[in-house]
């Protein structure tokens, strides 16, 4: 399992971006809640970002990805790849913590 979290920040202690495909940073997290990688978003002032940042996501192998708001057009294109959405606000490490109990 890899998780993907749009966040304000490069690491675990920073909050959920409430912009999914604009946030600054994506942390991806393996199945044991570890991060493993950090990703600038190169796509956060383009337009289309939705759907360039779900074949980021897709490309990275990712299955879950977080933010706080996710529109319907990244929605569908992140389902269109097999990763699914969720929508979580508060610190990253929290959000990491309460996928990995489900």
């Amino acid at each position: 399992m890899k998780i993907a979290i749009a966040a304000l920040k490069k690491d675990e202690t920073s909050q959920v971006s409430d912009q999914a495909a604009r946030a600054p940073f994506f942390l991806v997290f393996d199945g044991q809640g570890a991060l493993v990688e950090t990703v600038k978003n190169p796509f956060r002032l383009g337009g289309g970002a939705g759907f360039a940042v779900a074949k980021l996501l897709a490309d990275r192998g990712i299955d879950t990805f977080i933010a706080a708001r996710i529109g319907d057009k990244m929605t569908a294109a992140l389902r269109e790849r097999g990763i699914i959405p969720h929508e979580m606000t508060g610190m990253v490490s929290d959000a990491v913590s309460e996928i990995l109990r489900a």
